[in-house]
């Protein structure tokens, strides 16, 4: 039986060992989804030598089909429970083993004509997201069913979140460790494989540690088709206007990737040691992002005193926007405008980092509003559209980086840096000032959502009550 609402007032749901186990298991998520989703297209234009028109149809295509299947596939985790009456916790032990074989595969040095190589790396890639799909729905669909109650709740999205973002920082480190192993003559092709196992399949196995976090909010089995467990969401607007800011920021932000343009420099001369394209990605990144992920550690406390999370997320976007467009006068020549511009990036980076915390807390807050609605609770498609976004938006890029690269004329069977003018050219305006388009249009769609804290607290007490009816009308039945 489930809590009474006085009862649940106080209670603490989560524990810290499963809460600690759970956003290391969401790291090592992040290590597999960053090696793929970061190096994939990379690794099929500049090392396979495939064109780069071909490798953003190749990527971007397969990415609609992988966002057009997340809806479904989270309408089908809403529709059904394992015989221990839970949701999503077992995908959390299931999916890891497959999604790591099948990134694997996607790698290997094959020694066959491209037509051979292309048909298996579509084949892969379509099956490793329809698993990753189910995985990614369920371990953030963990966040909703964590607790009752929305503090604690955003607690939970704070530490995941922290779990994450240290995940996507060591799949980061791969261009040093590249660089490094490289060096000692092992081959590029080979050294793409060999992480391919480490991170991809490695941090799968890692993930699997999330299954330690319980279900604490039950959850009724949804009884609707496909196609209307899907279109529940019309009642959910707080979701949709995230999902669609979310597209319009990440799709700006990641026009042309960071490598190439880190890679367009042969090196900087710092004096004391020249700093090469590699490790000079791994230093931007670790300087830009090292304070705010720190303060991710202070995200709920800080939201609080700017009165929600809404606010938090606008405030990062303004500040993104002032930064980048002082980076981009700044410049980036000499060791000293590099050395500027990132300490800009690293100001701008202390309440971006925290956006994910704010979108998955504000999500799991508005499936509580969906329930007390519409009576249903949607953990599978909601957290879905986090993913189906995620896909759509990267599919978008892909498409519209083999163009850009085309148009630019980057010719894969050359060094970055020893492109041609026009290439080299456009590296810093793309690079610094194509995500301010994506700030402006994420800023007005976002500041429509609704974030009202006494309405989320009553409609907290609503559900508890509710469920508390409930428990006892099925406990009325079952002793006739």
């Amino acid at each position: 039986m489930r809590d009474l609402p006085e009862e649940s007032a106080g209670k603490k749901y989560v524990k810290t060992g499963n809460l600690l186990a759970y956003a290391v298991g969401l790291a090592g998520q992040n290590i597999s989804y960053g090696y793929i989703s970061s190096w994939l297209f990379y690794y099929l234009e500049y090392v396979r030598g495939i064109s780069p028109k071909l490798s953003g149809i190749i990527t971007g295509v397969s990415r609609i089909w992988d966002s057009i299947n997340d809806p479904i596939v989270g309408a089908m985790v809403d529709k059904h429970k394992f015989r221990s009456g839970e949701k999503l916790r077992p995908l959390l032990l299931i999916t890891p083993p497959i999604i790591g074989l099948l990134s694997v595969a996607m790698f290997m040095p094959y020694k066959i004509g491209n037509a051979g190589f292309i048909t298996i790396v579509c084949a892969a890639y379509l099956l490793w997201d329809l698993f990753y799909s189910f995985q990614d729905v369920a371990l953030w669909g963990m966040v909703a069913v964590s607790s009752p109650h929305s503090e604690e709740r955003s607690r939970v999205s704070q530490w995941v979140s922290i779990g994450a973002g240290a995940g996507s920082t060591i799949a980061g480190l791969f261009p040093t460790f590249r660089s490094m192993i490289e060096n000692i003559g092992i081959s590029t092709i080979h050294v793409f494989a060999l992480f391919a196992v480490i991170f991809a399949f490695g941090g799968e196995i890692i993930s699997m540690l999330a299954h330690r976090m319980k279900e604490t909010v039950e959850t009724e089995q949804s009884k609707e088709s496909l196609l209307e467990a899907i279109f529940v969401l019309r009642h959910n607007k707080t979701l949709l206007l995230i999902s669609i800011a979310r597209y319009f920021k990440d799709v700006a932000n990641t026009i042309l990737p960071w490598v190439y343009f880190f890679e367009s420099r042969e090196f900087y001369d710092f004096g004391f040691a020249k700093v090469g394209y590699g490790n000079m990605q791994v230093f931007y990144g670790f300087f830009t992002g090292a304070v705010g992920a720190v303060a991710m550690l202070f995200a709920t406390r800080i939201a609080k005193k700017l009165g929600g999370m809404k606010k938090l997320l606008i405030i990062a976007q303004i500040s993104n926007i002032i930064c980048r467009v002082s980076a981009f006068f700044i410049g980036f020549g000499t060791p000293g405008q590099m050395i500027a511009s990132m300490a800009l990036m690293g100001v701008a980076n202390i309440p971006i980092n925290s956006m994910d915390i704010a979108h998955r807390s504000l999500t799991a807050d508005s499936i509580d509003y969906v329930e007390y609605k519409t009576g249903k609770r949607t953990e599978g498609i909601s957290f879905s559209m986090q993913n189906f976004i995620s896909k759509i938006s990267s599919a978008t890029v892909q498409i519209i980086n083999g163009w850009v690269l085309s148009f630019l004329g980057h010719d894969s069977g050359r060094k970055n840096f020893d492109q041609n003018p026009t290439y080299m050219k456009w590296q810093w305006p793309i690079f610094m000032l194509g995500p301010v388009t994506g700030a402006i249009l994420y800023s007005i769609v976002i500041s429509f959502v609704k974030d009202d804290k006494e309405e989320r607290q009553k409609i907290e007490a609503i559900l508890l009550e509710r469920h508390r009816l409930e428990d006892e009308k099925q406990e009325a039945i079952n002793a006739e």
